[in-house]
């Protein structure tokens, strides 16, 4: 319930930021690729303003995620190689706890006799 109400609070704004941010930014421009010749046809697109605007959003948000992947790659593989011990840890206790039930189960029959 938080959950939903906190995605309201938040993703409907931003979608009439969004909304409004298109409907200001709809007049067509050039963005040319090719700083000698800029009127070459061949390396320029036209589209709408907003268009390159969301295109420039989304690019960093995928250079942004890479970026703290990558830095974090450290801390990933410190898990992976405290998990693998800590599974090695764990067959040994299981190891462990088995030979002392076969040991208290051998000793069992003795104790009872007395």
């Amino acid at each position: 319930m938080v959950k939903k109400i906190v995605n309201l609070i938040v993703l409907v704004p931003l979608g009439i930021v969004l909304v409004v941010l298109s409907v200001a930014n709809r007049q067509s421009v050039t963005l040319a690729l090719n700083p000698f010749r800029p009127e070459d046809a061949v390396l320029s697109l036209t589209a709408p303003f907003f268009v390159f605007l969301f295109l420039a959003v989304m690019l960093g948000i995928v250079i942004g995620g890479a970026v703290v992947w990558l830095s974090q790659r450290k801390y990933r593989k410190r898990a992976r190689t405290e998990s693998r011990s800590a599974q090695q840890w764990q067959v040994e206790a299981e190891r462990h706890k088995a030979r002392a039930e076969q040991i208290a189960g051998r000793d069992l029959p003795q104790l009872q006799s007395k």
